[in-house]
């Protein structure tokens, strides 16, 4: 696997390297040109300025010009950083300001360039024959019979070449220490970012084997950080939701126990029971149907959710009279509610538009909030059912007087798994699946509660309209 260290060293490190040696390039040439164009402009000033000299000189007839040619070059007063040469007219080197006679066997091309150029200017760069590396511009004299037809400038570039080589030194060194530098940098850079997602790597992988419990230090207020909050947030809320869905478990387990118990006592109990013992047996059977119902209704709401959760709880709509299964939801508790010794009350209005919608899932949804209300209300608590048509919709709202909602809780009834009061019979899967049922029907699902005052389900669904005729559907 490549690190992100290798990726920074092999991309990133690589093209600020390539930029130092085309940088270092570039000022190596760049400040060649600007000496060698200073050596240069210097020989053809000190070349311009000495051949206006022998010009003004041949204006007087009474100077003997060779003379004064010979008296220039053995006088003259740069000869400590220059060589004056006198030149014939085939080029050879006649005399010199140093008095060197090696120089006459000198072959360079700065005299036939001065003799064929129309400036009179000849310009070379070269070595020696001993090696030595020289600059020389060569200036035709306004002579025609005279013993010296050119004067050469030379000097020697050794010193200008250790110049420029102590330049491109100390230029590499400065992009060594750059170089250096961003090494340094980038590697404390990129390892205040690899340590940390090393560490939220190995954490998210105990997280993902099981390990709800690890938790991520924080260590900046940047994106790393705020991805250390997002990963233990989400250790949080696994950890909560492992929490709640096993105390789902635990509490389908035991709703599920209870009916099975009931039936399994009641079977026993009339295998046993002799055959006349009409009684015994209506009031054993009433009880099996009376808990099969109720198991049939648990492994019902069970399903109903998985197939929320795999995305394959579809809704089969038409038009619908949504007081018809209203109705038959509050018949069904009514007659519960006066068992149980608690009051029923049912406000049904004299019209209501139409709803477009799943008459079997609606009324699973009525049936579902009912028999919470019912649920969580004690003896001579009062449930109330009331329905009125909004601006475009209709509002159902089941209120009761029972025993409420902490405040904490009251975000998380319609989330699955989740059971605010555990001492009450129901999966916890209830007001989810409702919740879901009614969101697919474009509407919503409202909670309001307070402990010991009770609670009020708001169900508000899109209406179709006070035309009941089929052709507003």
């Amino acid at each position: 696997m490549k690190s992100i260290t290798h990726r920074w060293l092999i991309n990133g490190l690589s093209i600020i390297v390539v930029v130092l040696i085309v940088l270092d390039v570039g000022f190596a040439l760049a400040i060649s040109s600007y000496y060698y164009q200073s050596t240069r402009q210097t020989l053809e000033s000190k070349a311009s300025l000495v051949s206006s000299l022998v010009t003004r000189l041949m204006d007087d007839p009474n100077v003997d010009i060779t003379t004064e040619v010979r008296n220039i070059v053995e006088t003259f007063s740069d000869r400590d950083k220059m060589e004056l040469m006198a030149l014939d007219h085939s080029g050879q080197v006649i005399l010199t300001s140093s008095g060197f006679s090696y120089l006459d066997t000198l072959d360079m091309p700065d005299y036939s360039e001065a003799v064929t150029s129309q400036s009179g200017k000849g310009y070379y760069v070269g070595k020696m024959a001993s090696g030595e590396k020289v600059m020389a511009i060569t200036v035709l004299l306004p002579v025609i019979n005279g013993e010296f037809n050119a004067l050469r400038f030379m000097v020697s570039l050794q010193q200008v070449d250790n110049q420029l080589i102590i330049a491109v030194l100390i230029f590499t060194a400065f992009c060594l220490l750059i170089l250096l530098f961003v090494v340094m940098s980038g590697l404390y850079f990129v390892k205040s970012i690899v340590i940390p997602i090393r560490e939220v790597g190995a954490a998210s992988r105990k997280i993902a084997s099981g390990d709800l419990s690890v938790r991520i230090q924080k260590k900046s207020d940047d994106e790393l950080g705020e991805l250390s909050d997002i990963i233990n947030y989400m250790a949080d809320e696994l950890q909560n939701s492992n929490q709640v869905k096993n105390d789902f478990i635990s509490s389908v387990s035991h709703e599920l126990r209870t009916p099975l118990t009931a039936i399994k006592g009641w079977g026993e109990t009339l295998a046993s029971t002799a055959p006349g013992d009409t009684e015994m047996l209506q009031k054993g059977m009433h009880v099996i149907l009376s808990e099969t119902d109720r198991l049939s209704s648990m492994v019902e709401e069970l399903l109903d959710f998985s197939r929320m959760e795999s995305g394959r709880l579809t809704l089969v709509k038409t038009r619908m009279d949504l007081l018809a299964e209203l109705g038959d939801a509050v018949l069904m508790y009514q007659a519960k509610a006066k068992k149980e010794e608690k009051n029923f009350i049912y406000d049904e209005p004299e019209v209501l538009p139409f709803v477009f919608g799943d008459r079997n899932r609606l009324r699973q949804v009525f049936i579902n909030v009912i028999d919470n209300a019912l649920k969580y209300t004690d003896k001579g608590d009062t449930i109330r059912v009331l329905v009125m048509e909004q601006t475009g919709a209709v509002e159902i709202t089941v209120s009761d007087t029972g025993v409420g909602i902490p405040r904490e809780d009251l975000p998380h009834v319609t989330q699955k798994f989740y059971k605010a009061n555990t001492t009450r019979r129901g999966s916890g899967i209830g007001l989810a699946v409702a919740n879901e049922i009614v969101s697919l029907h474009g509407g919503t699902l409202s909670i309001k509660s307070q402990v010991g005052t009770g609670t009020a389900v708001t169900i508000t669904l899109p209406a179709m309209g006070k035309d009941r005729s089929p052709e507003t559907v």
